[in-house]
């Protein structure tokens, strides 16, 4: 099914007919050449646009256009642009070189938000920017991907600032033709696929947005079969109550389900962004009990093809909705599976609060799990630790990929050629090869600050124009308006913190002391400036705080022009603040930062992080490319704003601002803080990194995994179901009946604790199985041994010794000899298979301390 290219009176001279082809595909965002093509069209007229190249093309008078096709400079940079952007499309690329022939991976990104763009405005914040640099990434690496998401009619808000620094909401519904999208067709008709709720049937319009390589498919509800309150399900991003939030949910996962069959899409693997998308598990739970599969077997089917991304650390930012509202909304749902409505509200329960909770749904039918840090992931294993039975956190099945961002997106044009000059060639495709940042070295330090100096005060004219907008909006005096033009210096150190205005970030922690915070700012010699920037949730009465007390110091007396706050943070606001600062301040509470991206896009430009060791800042901070706030670990909330502020100040006073100012024109050291952070950073938190792991790690395993489930007739899952059926059956009956651990035969005499205990011992214990045959069991011994000041669990694998005898067999293991005396090791025995995704598939253990079996 095809995407149509809107077209306009102002067709396209056959000289630059692909002008439009072009404009469509937003591989034109990230690519700098495309955007100088369009820019050059008409320059006022581009930036008005929201340098949107639909909306350019469109506003254009046929003459306009006519004289474009006959300008042989025009000409020359269509004709380079068009020739990157077909060999771009056609060529080689990582996936194809590395997998195309031996993986037959094909993968559906579910997310509610996805950040292309600011000209096309379906995002709000970090995930959708997460989501938008992964699916860049899937395309500059070829992976066969394809996005679901919804496309809402108002974006997100509009944020302004009145004078007394009140966020204020504005809402705007987009013109769909003005926007880099297009209808799917179906013959001469836009394509819908349509979904029941309550009492009536919602039909959803199929848009797409080219990607590169990659396709993005959005739902849109704004139908004119729907009944208004259903037309504007997809009006607005986060909005409405939970009514609204959960129709939005299956919307995007049983719409999208419905969506990639009517394009005849059928992926192997499922990739489920946040809990938001986890009712396409029901949809396509629905598929297979309808194709006749019994219920465990279709919940093995779905599990093996799912991959699950969680992005929340926090128990209460995990949609959960009232058990009789999820049989409200999804009562259509059920009538065509009543058999199985317990079961499947199973799948989604959480016994602790009777609730609904998508993340659970996600759980529970995601073969892989993963958070989006290091730190994350051992946040999630231990907020879900009960969820898996008596599995110790630290193996609880939830990995982690650390995020990264999209380098190409997000890094300055002037540092890109900075990189084109003094890196290999290949920088660009291999940006996860380190040994290419190396070269990072070899730039002359005057060359990395003139393009740094020159990105800061690009940031002050645009803060300066930003400010003086709120101040003419508002009223304002003409005075007060003229005097922004004052506000920023271009040689004061300055500092940028931008983000969405959660209370867990802390916006307002670096004015805990007015009166240090004054002097640095005020230094005649060594200055300082903060630049804010960033959104509330029109619900969020806190945030909004946030912004009002920030905006309230920005017009103290000794602040005014030196602390400033601007409004409607945007991707087109943040390159600018995460190319043109000298810090980047990150201060949230710990361990609520999943992992953050916007610090990684101002590494990416040479931009020093300073943050608390939270996210990917803990594994990215080595100690000589950034400044960490405060200490690893997780103190008490009231510890960590004492700790933390008082690290603030002190690495202000004490090493930062010395380090800026206290090294003549050119700053050296500064700048070879820079490079390091440029060498250690670049390689390693960007999206290409992301995805190939999100490849090898998640998707191509899935993909086969999932083959494998449903050759033959679902053999592979029949089987898989059946023996977890028959395990939860019977696994009460696995005992572990006796321990003894043995001296070595030449140490008969019982050893005195203040004697030397032997190297090894050997440890017998004695299983009874039931039903179980112990080869689908593994037998380990299980201690703790100290090493880098912390306590690593170690697992010793225990092989069984003579005949089963009466369903009981015994098993031995050699272990270090000093856990003979006292509770030092514990017997478990836990279910495996060779078709299990993870080692705690099933979250069935049977342990006890050794010491406790007398």
């Amino acid at each position: 099914m095809a995407a149509a290219f809107p077209q306009g009176a102002n067709d396209m001279p056959a000289a630059i007919s692909r002008l439009r082809e072009l404009a469509y595909n937003v591989w034109w965002s990230w690519n700098d050449d495309a955007l100088q093509l369009f820019e050059h069209i008409d320059p006022k007229r581009f930036a008005a646009s929201g340098y949107n190249p639909v909306r350019l093309l469109n506003e254009l008078e046929p003459g306009q256009l006519a004289s474009l096709g006959e300008n042989a400079h025009f000409l020359e940079s269509y004709q380079k642009v068009i020739a990157r952007f077909d060999d771009y499309l056609q060529g080689a690329s990582w996936y194809s070189n590395n997998y195309e022939t031996s993986s037959n991976a094909r993968i559906a990104y579910f997310s509610a938000e996805f950040g292309f763009h600011e000209s096309l405005p379906i995002y709000s914040g970090g995930l959708g920017i997460l989501a938008g640099d992964h699916i860049k990434s899937a395309s500059d690496l070829g992976i066969p991907l394809i996005g679901i998401g919804l496309l809402y009619k108002k974006g997100y808000f509009t944020q302004k600032i009145d004078a007394l620094g009140n966020q204020q909401s504005e809402m705007a519904a987009y013109d769909f033709a003005q926007l880099p999208l297009q209808p799917v067709l179906l013959g001469d008709r836009q394509l819908t696929v349509s979904i029941q709720l309550p009492f009536r049937t919602i039909t959803l319009l199929v848009w797409s947005v080219q990607v590169g390589r990659t396709r993005v498919c959005l739902l849109d509800s704004d139908h004119e079969a729907n009944a208004p309150e259903d037309r504007a399900i997809t009006a607005g991003l986060y909005g409405g109550d939970q009514d609204m939030r959960i129709v939005q949910e299956i919307v995007l996962g049983i719409g999208g389900i419905k969506a990639l069959r009517a394009l005849e899409v059928f992926p192997n693997v499922y990739h489920i962004n946040e809990g938001h998308a986890a009712f396409l598990a029901l949809e396509r739970l629905k598929e297979l009990i309808q194709l006749g599969l019994p219920f465990h077997v279709a919940v093995e089917t779905v599990r093996s093809a799912t991959v699950f991304t969680t992005h929340t650390p926090v128990p209460a930012g995990h949609d959960a909705f009232n058990i009789r509202m999820v049989e409200h909304y999804l009562g259509p749902y059920f009538s065509e599976v009543p058999a199985h409505k317990q079961a499947i509200i199973a799948l989604g329960q959480d016994q602790k609060t009777g609730l609904f909770n998508m993340t659970h749904l996600a759980m529970n039918t995601a073969g892989l799990r993963n958070g989006v840090s290091k730190l994350h992931g051992q946040v999630s294993r231990e907020m879900f630790k009960e969820f898996h039975g008596h599995t110790d956190a630290n193996e609880v099945p939830i990995g982690s990929i650390t995020n990264g961002v999209h380098l190409d997106s997000w890094t300055a044009p002037a540092w890109k050629e900075l990189f084109d000059r003094f890196l290999p060639g290949t920088w660009r495709e291999e940006q996860a090869n380190t040994h290419q940042w190396a070269q990072v070295e070899v730039i002359p330090d005057e060359s990395i600050w003139k393009v740094h100096m020159q990105l800061k005060e690009r940031l002050i004219n645009y803060a300066r124009k930003n400010l003086a907008a709120q101040r003419t909006r508002n009223g304002e005096s003409q005075e007060r308006i003229d005097e922004v033009r004052s506000y920023l210096n271009p040689r004061a150190l300055t500092i940028g913190f931008a983000r969405r205005f959660a209370t867990y970030k802390r916006a307002n922690m670096i004015f805990n002391d007015l009166y240090r915070l004054k002097k640095m700012v005020n230094d005649p010699d060594r200055p300082i400036q903060l630049i804010f920037a960033g959104k509330a949730h029109p619900a969020d009465y806190p945030g909004q705080d946030l912004i009002r007390d920030i905006y309230r110091i920005s017009q103290m007396k000794e602040f005014l022009g030196k602390i400033v706050i601007l409004e409607n943070y945007d991707i087109h606001m943040a390159r600018y603040l995460v190319q043109g600062v000298d810090v980047w301040l990150n201060n949230p509470r710990r361990p609520l930062e999943a992992s953050g991206t916007s610090g990684q896009k101002a590494a990416m430009n040479g931009v020093l992080n300073f943050s608390v060791l939270d996210g990917w800042w803990e594994e990215g901070y080595n100690g000589t490319n950034g400044w960490a706030i405060g200490q690893a670990g997780n103190a008490d909330w009231a510890q960590q704003e004492r700790e933390n502020t008082r690290s603030l100040y002190h690495l202000l006073e004490n090493e930062i601002i010395p380090l800026y100012y206290n090294q003549g024109a050119l700053p050296h050291q500064w700048i070879g803080r820079m490079k390091r952070s440029i060498q250690s950073l670049a390689p390693v938190y960007n999206t290409h990194r992301m995805v190939q792991d999100y490849t090898v790690q998640s998707y191509l395993p899935t993909a086969e995994r999932a083959t494998l489930f449903v050759a033959n007739g679902y053999d592979v899952a029949t089987k898989v179901a059946d023996y977890k059926q028959f395990i939860r059956n019977n696994w009460h009956q696995v005992r572990i009946l006796a321990i003894e651990d043995k001296l070595p035969p030449s140490s008969d005499a019982e050893i005195s604790p203040y004697d030397a205990a032997p190297s090894t011992k050997k440890v017998r214990a004695h299983i009874h199985f039931g039903p179980i045959w112990p080869q689908d069991t593994a037998v380990e011994i299980i201690y703790y041994e100290e090493i880098d000041e912390s306590w690593r669990q170690k697992t010793v694998h225990m092989e069984p010794v003579g005949e089963l005898i009466g369903q009981s067999q015994y098993f031995e293991a050699i272990v270090p000899g000093h856990l003979f005396h006292g509770p030092h090791f514990s017997i478990r025995v836990r279910p495996i298979s060779a078709n299990f995704a993870h080692s705690f598939e099933l979250s069935l253990v049977t342990s006890t301390l050794a010491w406790q079996q007398g």
